[in-house]
């Protein structure tokens, strides 16, 4: 793929600051890149913290997304989960009423300052809401050892899980926690052993999760997740990285294309704040497949401040010439 003049990606660029409903992954705010190409508009977010050469993808991905035609999708809606962050039991309720007709929820679990009885109250809260049938997956973040998750597992069995994502950091954890919980039947999913290795596969490889979380930006684009997914030869969510609207369609791009599509997506995030650059909020427990445009009003409504905005467009600048330093931004 050619990369674009830095300055083509200057010329369009809005930053943003999207306020959140509840405080997730540390935020209270949650700030990106848009610009437009000639395809229509794509989302750079990597994390603050995350250094350039991992953002680099990200920025990949947007460009991607931007100047290149996606993959023909196979279905136009894609059914998605609710999210509900680390809570306070009492509040899942008020929570769970901003994802109309999700039929499943990712409940977040392991918070840091937390106990595991904080979080067995929450998933709790969360099947009394949903009723039996609801579906209820955890995720862990890594922050779990091998022993920490195997009691955590057996605290929630009585919940009857979907699957347990990322309860471990590493691979060989995964590999082991997996050995030791597979009597019970609750499968585990590896996100952050995908998207923040230097290779993706090892873990489908070790054997070491029963299903893949996949996100379109931090794999480099549509077309790059899916050629992972393919080679990783395992059932895949398609997840957000606590995108804005724009990024959610792109997420949006990545489900359509696949082959099976097994779970619901992760792709309801848009409920988490309280105002986005487009409404991508789940309608019946779903979202639409197609390119979103930014709203202006909006754009001007949700503008960073100028200090921040210095900063992503710094932080454009450097991405673009580490891009431009391996000659190919795919």
């Amino acid at each position: 793929m050619t990369l674009p003049p830095l300055a083509d990606l200057i010329d369009s660029a809005r930053v943003v600051s999207l306020p959140m409903h509840t405080r997730f992954r540390g935020v209270d705010t949650r700030e990106a890149l848009l610009f437009e190409g000639p395809e229509g508009w794509a989302e750079f977010s990597p994390f603050v913290e995350y250094a350039d050469a991992e953002a680099s993808t990200w920025l990949a991905a947007a460009i991607d997304f931007a100047w290149n035609a996606q993959p023909e999708p196979l279905r136009d809606r894609i059914p998605v989960n609710a999210t509900v962050p680390a809570i306070d039991a009492s509040k899942v309720a008020e929570v769970l009423a901003r994802f109309p007709g999700c039929r499943t929820a990712k409940v977040k679990v392991a918070e840091p300052g937390q106990t595991l009885a904080d979080d067995v109250a929450r998933v709790r809260a969360v099947r009394e809401v949903m009723g039996p049938e609801g579906r209820i997956r955890v995720d862990a973040n890594g922050l779990w050892n091998v022993d920490e998750a195997e009691h955590a597992v057996h605290a929630l069995n009585e919940f009857d899980l979907e699957y347990v994502e990322q309860p471990c950091a590493t691979v060989d954890e995964l590999a082991e926690l997996r050995r030791r919980v597979k009597y019970m039947g609750i499968p585990v999913a590896a996100d952050e052993s995908v998207r923040k290795s230097t290779d993706p596969l090892a873990v489908a490889r070790a054997k070491a999760a029963d299903l893949l979380v996949v996100k379109a930006q931090p794999l480099g684009g549509v077309t790059h997740a899916l050629q992972i997914v393919t080679a990783a030869g395992l059932p895949v969510v398609v997840s957000s990285a606590l995108d804005t609207a724009i990024g959610l369609s792109q997420g949006a791009a990545l489900a359509a294309a696949l082959p099976r599509l097994d779970f619901d997506c992760g792709l309801g995030t848009a409920s988490l704040f309280l105002d986005d650059v487009a409404d991508l909020r789940p309608v019946d427990g779903s979202i639409p497949v197609g390119r979103v445009p930014p709203d202006a009003a909006a754009l001007t409504r949700l503008a960073a401040s100028d200090e921040r905005r210095d900063w992503w467009l710094a932080r454009l600048g450097r991405c673009h010439e580490v891009l431009g330093g391996v000659g190919d931004a795919s």
